[in-house]
């Protein structure tokens, strides 16, 4: 089944062709796969094209393997397992030649079948989303029908921009382009609220949470209306700084109301899968020989950046690397991931550099899960970076229960946490993490590996460990700014219980959670740099 798409508003709104399962035995198939069970990730999996023949998927949940598969956004696959979105694999597969990316959706839904037996169906269930209604009094023009249908962006200048979603006056495409805190006006003409609904995803972007957009506003016919807002917050009590929120806007400008509702939707039901794969063949290693890394750049040009450029970039293109003014603490994170790097000089902050590099031919595809060898192969011969490691007190987490706030969860539930991001104005940028039925282990766990927000006070360190005492399993969301430097310490907490902005961390995991976070120490390696030069030797 197709479901239907509205593209009378976005350009971007492309129709999701939702495929269901095919008749075993007509679908293509791997030559051979290697799956096992891997650790957490630190960012979303996606497919990994290290080699022509060649299919990766690494730290993958079994949610995240389905939406490869399927092509189903992952608020429309419900039911399954507890454990669908809090367990991970790997998956590396050989393919049988030239692909096309929908062979390869085929040949993983069919891996998943013989591997996991994943029993999936397609069904209209209740899904995560929003219903738009009216109010008694709607601020809108009813259209005479000979206006183009459409809606026209325009934004105010911004000094830090971003390209807004291409949206159609009728068939022509126009691009716009805004930034955090601007205003940007819709001007909408012979427009339905069915397509208004269907399209305020690509007008509002993060400020909502991924899912539909039904329309129970029972206005019929085309409409004329302007609206505007400030780009783009998360759905608070209240709006930081006195912006005006998309909801705000709606309210007040338009008479509608947009609501967090479950929605009637086609979904992807999972019906029965396995939690362990069946075993790996037994000739693995004959069928599917590791594909050498790369471990230096075959050829590569290093120079200082432009002191005019305001591009920071990088490109991976198969064998060959691009990067655009990157300061040089940059390629630290890049190479040492998650290490503490001591005795960088304070140059590494703000002298910024291009890199053009290529790999030599035979090996994997450069990927930026593997581009850290050759990389810091790179420091070491252009650069003379020299460093030791030594076992130091690392700084660390510990979430200690106060006062709990959190809501006791339905065991029945699948276990997840998922996280939107949306600029705050001047302030940065806000996080919201939403987690249902998991334990204070878990959320630790995916804490330490999402809570971005957290390597400005830990020292690039982002570990958190669970001393809560609390059992069982929870719901509850947290929204906090993760660009805040100045955060006091977790016992020096303002007295007010009214935020004056945007939370801190600490301050978020204590009013809305009733947990702190306690600074401590675990040992771990810490890199000391001996030696770097801030010219570039040449090539």
């Amino acid at each position: 089944m197709t479901t239907a798409c509205i593209a009378l508003l976005f350009a971007a709104t492309l129709c999701a062709q939702e495929r269901g399962p095919s008749v075993p035995g007509t679908r293509p198939r791997f030559v051979a796969a290697d799956v096992h069970t891997a650790p957490a990730p630190a960012f979303a999996a996606r497919p990994i094209p290290i080699h022509d023949d060649r299919y990766e998927l690494k730290s993958a949940s079994m949610l995240d393997l389905i939406v490869a598969a399927y092509g189903w956004e992952a608020e429309k696959i419900v039911g399954g397992p507890n454990w669908l979105e809090m367990e991970y694999f790997d998956v590396i597969a050989k393919l049988p030649g030239e692909t096309s990316a929908d062979d390869r959706k085929l040949m993983l839904q069919r891996l998943l079948e013989d591997r996991f037996k994943l029993v999936v169906h397609q069904d209209t269930r209740p899904v995560p989303g929003y219903v738009l209604t009216a109010g008694k009094h709607p601020a809108l023009r009813k259209a005479a029908g000979s206006e183009k249908n459409g809606c026209v962006p325009y934004a105010s200048p911004t000094p830090s921009s971003m390209d807004l979603a291409p949206v159609m006056n009728g068939s022509n495409p126009i691009h716009i382009t805004i930034g955090p805190g601007s205003t940007v006006t819709y001007n909408c003409r012979n427009v339905t609220m069915n397509a208004f609904a269907q399209g305020l995803h690509d007008m509002f972007g993060a400020n909502l949470n991924p899912g539909p957009v039904s329309d129970a506003t029972g206005l019929k016919g085309g409409w004329d209306f302007d609206v505007h807002w400030t780009q783009q917050y998360v759905h608070l009590d209240r709006s930081p700084l006195g912006h005006t929120t998309v909801f705000d806007a709606l309210d007040q400008q338009l008479g509608l109301k947009l609501e967090e509702r479950p929605v009637p939707a086609p979904a992807l039901v999972v019906d029965r899968v396995n939690r362990t794969p069946t075993p790996n063949v037994a000739d693995l290693a004959r069928v599917l020989p590791p594909i050498p890394t790369v471990t230096k750049f075959e050829v590569a040009s290093v120079k200082p950046s432009d002191p005019r450029s305001t591009r920071q970039n990088m490109r991976l293109e198969a064998a060959r690397v691009t990067i655009e003014d990157y300061p040089m603490n940059s390629f630290f994170q890049m190479t040492m991931p998650g290490e503490i790097i001591e005795k960088m000089p304070d140059w590494v902050y703000t002298a910024t550099f291009d890199v053009m590099a290529t790999a030599p031919g035979g090996m994997a595809a450069l990927t930026r899960t593997n581009i850290a060898p050759p990389m810091l192969a790179l420091l070491k011969d252009r650069f003379r970076l020299a460093y030791h490691t030594e076992q130091r007190p690392r700084p660390a987490y510990v979430m200690e229960a106060v006062k709990p706030k959190m809501k006791k969860a339905d065991p029945g539930r699948r276990a997840s946490c998922r996280r939107d991001t949306a600029p705050s104005g001047e302030q940065g940028f806000l996080t919201r993490f939403t987690c249902q039925n998991v334990t204070m282990g878990q959320f630790a766990e995916w804490f330490s590996n999402h809570g971005i927000g957290l390597k400005f006070w830990a020292n690039g360190v982002t570990v958190v460990s669970d001393g809560t005492g609390l059992s069982g399993a929870w719901d509850f969301t947290l929204v906090y700014d993760p660009m805040d430097r100045m955060a006091p310490p977790p016992d020096q907490l303002p007295a007010t219980s009214e935020p004056g902005g945007a939370y801190t961390i600490f301050e978020a995991m204590q009013r809305q959670l009733g947990l702190k976070l306690m600074a401590t120490t675990k040992p771990g390696p810490v890199i000391v740099i001996d030696h770097l030069d801030r010219k570039p030797t040449e090539q």
